[in-house]
């Protein structure tokens, strides 16, 4: 069935459905019709070190999915990473009836006020973790995260919540893969980023007015060069002058970016120690654009970014200086960088060395279970309670990538391990004795198998004796003794890990 086809048979057999029902057709076809169910067999992986294939999909993906150990081993890992690079030729169908549906996420900025605010943020969260976990492109979802989080829009701050939906379709997703000064040139005339820091009010209309410098300052700190990128209290004082004037429509065209002439502060400005002719106007934004994408430290601060979301917290200085090599030599292409980064010693060698943060932990045990969900309440509230929900960090940084702010969130991580395992997060259902059969084979439940499908490698002798313990203890064989099992497994401090 073509694309447009499926999507109208589901509108149809959903318009007049009640949502379970309509929920359970959308299940059927990604599971059925577009083969997006557990295998009958999952390969072994028995070495003690952890697999090549489990750390690359534990890294550039959100976790494996059953079977996808297999698959990847089949083509390669370098083949992998390239198809991932082309997202746009990945067949994700199987994804888009499920995370499709949500309308707010397709409209325009201005169309999103008729909606309640409840309504728009549980439809770009619910539509956020069902990509993340059923996409088949998800090396561009792990990217779209890692931007999110670069450029920064918290829902909760003025108009943002009605803005944000058509930012992460039209900035963050469309160029998560392209070139980095894409990225910033759509960002910087955002609607939604306009509200959040505050660019709509950056204006000079008289000689004594003075620009504001929120959207400078994190442009340059957190956007482009770094904090010690090498720029100055002056640098951002010019770089505000260079955005003046950029404004929002009101009442009857909300959401509609203008450039007004009357409030561009016209003069000359020196920034870097270069000069931006008077006279420029508009034009005065790409030229501020091109001066910061292109200067040495941003070439060094993204990918420094980059090597620490995927190698070290502390990132080898070795890696981000190849990787901004190559970020300078195609005048910043994501997807080049990337290539570098991943196919580098020190990726390859970084096993087991990061922690999980709560969106990463719990997206990746709903991936490796195999589960079917539709990202309902129940399930978004883990998140909310483990300190990351998408798009509600309060400040212009983003989630931190550092694990030091994560590892009070290990007592919730094993309740959501056990509950989910358990079935008792409503709207989510796992399939224990299917994925068991799968790894274990008929008829049985063994400890060792199911450890190393989990963690990617064989267990060791603590992770042994410590399952061994619980099963002496609870030596059942009933669904609620697998149920907790699996549980414990996902409480491992190897499963925090990737």
């Amino acid at each position: 069935m073509k694309r447009r086809s499926l999507l109208k048979a589901a509108a149809l057999v959903c318009g007049t459905a009640p949502l379970t029902a309509c929920e359970d057709f959308y299940s059927g076809v990604s599971r059925d019709w577009l083969k997006q169910e557990i295998p009958a067999n999952i390969g072994l992986l028995c070495d003690i070190n952890i697999d090549p294939v489990h750390h690359l999909l534990s890294r550039v993906a959100y976790g494996p999915w059953p079977g996808d150990i297999d698959e990847v081993k089949k083509i390669g890992i370098k083949q992998w990473i390239e198809q991932q690079l082309a997202p746009e030729k990945i067949d994700d169908r199987a994804c888009d009836v499920r995370a499709r549906r949500f309308e707010t996420i397709h409209m325009e900025p201005g169309a999103c006020f008729e909606f309640k605010k409840e309504v728009l943020r549980r439809d770009i969260v619910r539509h956020t973790v069902l990509r993340a976990t059923y996409s088949k492109r998800q090396l561009f979802e792990v990217m779209v995260s890692f931007w999110t989080d670069h450029i920064n829009i918290n829902l909760d701050k003025g108009d943002c919540i009605y803005l944000k939906p058509s930012d992460d379709r039209l900035v963050i997703r469309k160029n998560a893969l392209g070139k980095f000064r894409d990225l910033i040139r759509a960002s910087a005339v955002s609607p939604a980023m306009l509200v959040y820091l505050d660019g709509k009010d950056n204006r000079k209309s008289g000689p004594h007015d003075v620009p504001n410098e929120n959207y400078a300052r994190e442009l340059l700190e957190l956007h482009t060069l770094g904090v010690h990128g090498g720029y100055s209290q002056k640098d951002v004082f010019e770089v505000a002058r260079c955005l003046t004037g950029w404004r929002l429509k009101g009442e009857w065209e909300r959401g509609i970016v203008y450039f007004d002439p009357a409030f561009h502060d016209n003069g000359e400005k020196y920034i870097l120690s270069k000069t931006i002719p008077a006279g420029g106007g508009e034009k005065d934004l790409d030229r501020v654009l091109d001066i910061l994408t292109r200067h040495p430290s941003c070439a060094k601060y993204i990918s420094a970014k980059l090597v620490q979301k995927f190698v070290a917290n502390d990132p080898p200085t070795s890696l981000a200086d190849l990787c901004a090599a190559e970020f300078t030599r195609t005048d910043g292409d994501i997807k080049s960088v990337l290539r570098v980064l991943f196919n580098s010693v020190e990726f390859q060698e970084s096993k087991g060395g990061k922690l999980k943060r709560p969106f990463h932990f719990v997206v990746s045990s709903l991936r490796t279970l195999g589960a079917e969900t539709h990202a309902h309440d129940e399930l978004i509230e883990y998140l909310q309670r483990l300190g990351q929900a998408p798009f509600q960090y309060p400040t212009p940084d983003g989630f931190p990538e550092e694990p030091g702010p994560w590892l009070g969130t290990l007592l919730w991580r094993w309740k959501f391990a056990l509950a989910l395992t358990r079935g008792l997060v409503p709207s989510v259902k796992v399939e224990i004795d299917s994925l068991a059969k799968s790894i274990c084979g008929e008829n049985k439940f063994e400890s060792s198998k199911l450890i190393s499908y989990f963690l990617g490698r064989s267990p060791s002798d603590l992770e042994m004796s410590t399952l061994e313990e619980f099963c002496k203890s609870c030596p059942s064989t009933s669904p609620e003794h697998k149920a907790e099992l699996l549980g414990l497994i996902l409480c491992l401090p190897a499963f925090q890990r990737f």
